[in-house]
């Protein structure tokens, strides 16, 4: 320690050409076997570029390449609202609110983070899905401007590509000319596997030159790792990024030196809670409609949209028999 700053005497030269070298390595896997590998088995169910769809998209970006944010975001922010493309917007922080309506928390009143609660509902949610106010799931139900959104790669891939990203969108023109497919493929649970390996192509090509700029800023005399904070007495704020599932944020309010309030609204809330107050669904929700089932006791189907969202609900419960340690199963109706 340094001043009251950090310094980073462990990123030795050999280290550095070590993960350079790996990077290097796992980039030649991904562009000789993961994309050839991807796109020659999408080839062989280019009818699922018109299942598990959704219809608005929120990504709120990553990867800075300067103190200005959201404008130096090598993955953009933005918002696509009923799949236009050629329309993204600008995120708008204050129109995210997350809706309780239908999910195991007190109250009905859809909230912004700021003033967002998470206390659960004190009576018994087995017998409250029959009741009129239907709640059915332990996640809450973020809405961007009363809209669900899906986040993850794929609102990523198709922020960076309606924004016309110069390395993403040559990429995903590539993609959809080898499989013979239109840029509305992207919309389903094709769209939604390939960007996964768009993305990973295209951040990986970057990734080499953020260590060479790492590798500058260390000749320069520059081994900062954090800026000393002090906590204010009355503030408010937020962090908005996408994590590998997609958009991310937390939210703190803060009074007397102390944290009033936290709330962070967490991408699989976003792809996989419930409907809302006013019954619009969620976007796995809305995938899942009109899904063809070839055998319902084996609804695979159902399984590779589910699984194309890379479902992770650690933050919901799970109910356990703490005697039989039988795991329940609950049925969403």
């Amino acid at each position: 320690m340094t001043g009251g700053v950090t310094c980073v005497g462990d990123l030795t030269p050999g280290r550095i050409a070590e993960f350079l070298y790996i990077t290097k390595e796992t980039q030649d896997f991904i562009k000789n076997v993961y994309i050839p590998d991807l796109l020659a088995v999408a080839s062989f169910y280019k009818d699922w570029g018109a299942i598990g769809g959704t219809s608005n998209f929120l990504a709120y970006g990553d990867f800075p390449q300067s103190d200005k944010e959201p404008e130096s975001l090598f993955m953009p922010r933005g918002i696509i609202s009923k799949r236009a493309l050629s329309g993204v917007k600008p995120v708008d922080p204050s129109k995210v609110t997350e809706h309780v309506a239908r999910s195991w928390y007190e109250g009905t009143a859809a909230k912004h983070p700021y003033q967002g609660e998470t206390k659960p509902y004190q009576g018994d949610p087995k017998y409250d899905t029959e009741s009129k106010d239907g709640r059915y799931s332990w996640l809450k139900a973020p809405r961007y401007d009363g809209e669900p959104c899906e986040v993850g790669p794929l609102a990523r891939v198709l922020v960076a590509y309606g924004y016309g990203h110069k390395q993403i969108a040559p990429v995903v023109d590539m993609v959809v000319n080898k499989l013979g497919v239109n840029a509305d493929a992207l919309f389903s649970t094709l769209g939604r596997t390939a960007a996964r390996g768009i993305e990973t192509l295209v951040v990986g090509e970057a990734m080499q030159g953020w260590v060479m700029e790492l590798v500058e800023n260390l000749k320069s005399g520059d081994t900062k790792t954090f800026e000393p904070y002090e906590m204010p007495s009355k503030a408010q704020g937020m962090g908005l990024n996408d994590v590998p599932r997609g958009a991310l944020g937390h939210w703190v309010v803060i009074e007397d030196k102390k944290i009033k309030n936290y709330q962070y609204v967490v991408p699989s809330t976003w792809n996989l809670g419930p409907r809302d107050a006013n019954g619009k669904a969620s976007p796995l929700e809305e995938a899942l409609i009109g899904t063809p089932v070839a055998d319902p006791k084996k609804p695979l189907e159902v399984l590779r949209t589910v699984h194309s969202f890379d479902p992770c609900i650690a933050c919901a419960v799970h109910v356990i028999d703490p005697d039989s340690n039988e795991v329940y199963k609950i049925k969403a109706l």
